[in-house]
C-alpha cells in the first residue's frame, strides 16, 4: 500500500500539470495573483502541504513568482520561462572542465551575427539606444559596479535589434549564468576604459554600416575579455 510519503509527490505533480494548462491557456491571466491556498486545497481536495509542493514546482519552472507573505504572481510560459527553468542546469554544467569555455564561445558565435545585422539592418531609434548605451557606459568609467551593469546595457541593445523575442531571453541567460565569474573579477578604471573603447568601435563600425569591421571589432572585444577572464580563473584555453 502506498504511504503519504509516497502519495504526496503524485499529488503535486497532478496539481502542477493542471495549474500550468491554465497559466498557457491564459486561464490564469498573466501577472495575477494565483488562487488563495485554501481555494486550492477545497478545489484539488489536497492538504496545505502538497499545494505547497506544487507552488514551489511551479515557481522552479518559473511559471509563478513566489514572494514570503505575498500570493505568488502567475507568469506566462515565454522564452524567458524556458530559460529560467534550465538555469540551475547551465549552471551546474559550468563547473565542469571547459563549460564557461563553451557557454562564452557561444556567446561571441551569436553575437557576431547580431553585429553584422546591426550594421546592415539597424534602424534610427536603435542606432539611438546604442548611443545612449554607450554614453551611459562611458560616463560610469570610474564607477566599476555602474560600469559593469552599463557593459551589459550596451551588449543587451544588440539582442533587441533583430526583434525576435528569443535573443533578449538569450542575453539575460548569458547574463545570469555568467554572472558568478565576471562578479568575482577585479575591475578598475583604466581596464573600463579599455572596454568602453572596444564597445565605441563597435558602435562606430555600426554607424559606418560595415558588418566586416563591426564583426572584427565585436570578436577582438570579447576573446580580449575572454583572456582576462581565463587568466584570472586559471580556465582552459
Amino acid at each position: 500500500m502506498s504511504t503519504e510519503t509516497e502519495d504526496r509527490p503524485r499529488a503535486a505533480d497532478t496539481i502542477v500539470a493542471a495549474i500550468a494548462a491554465r497559466i498557457a491557456s491564459g486561464e490564469l491571466p498573466d501577472r495575477h495573483p494565483l488562487p488563495a491556498e485554501r481555494d486550492l486545497m477545497e478545489e484539488f481536495g489536497a492538504s496545505r502541504t502538497v499545494i505547497r509542493e506544487a507552488i514551489s514546482a511551479l515557481s522552479n519552472r518559473g511559471l509563478v513568482e513566489s514572494k514570503p507573505r505575498h500570493r505568488p504572481i502567475v507568469r506566462k510560459p515565454d522564452y524567458e520561462t524556458v530559460l529560467h527553468a534550465t538555469g540551475d542546469v547551465v549552471r551546474h554544467l559550468l563547473g565542469d572542465s571547459g563549460g564557461v569555455r563553451n557557454l562564452y564561445r557561444s556567446r561571441i558565435f551569436i553575437e557576431r551575427a547580431l553585429v553584422r545585422e546591426a550594421a546592415t539592418a539597424a534602424g534610427k531609434p536603435e542606432i539611438d539606444q546604442l548611443r545612449e548605451a554607450l554614453r551611459l557606459n562611458e560616463l560610469a568609467i570610474p564607477d566599476s559596479n555602474e560600469f559593469y551593469r552599463t557593459d551589459i546595457q550596451f551588449h543587451g541593445v544588440l539582442f533587441q535589434i533583430p526583434r525576435n523575442p528569443i535573443f533578449p531571453a538569450v542575453h539575460q541567460g548569458y547574463t545570469s549564468w555568467l554572472a558568478p565569474h565576471w562578479e568575482k573579477m577585479l575591475r578598475s578604471p583604466d581596464r573600463n576604459e579599455v572596454n568602453y573603447r572596444a564597445h565605441k568601435s563597435i558602435f562606430d563600425a555600426i554607424i559606418d554600416r560595415d558588418p566586416q569591421a563591426a564583426d572584427e571589432a565585436l570578436t577582438n572585444h570579447l576573446n580580449a575579455a575572454w583572456e582576462y577572464v581565463r587568466v584570472t580563473f586559471d580556465l582552459d584555453d
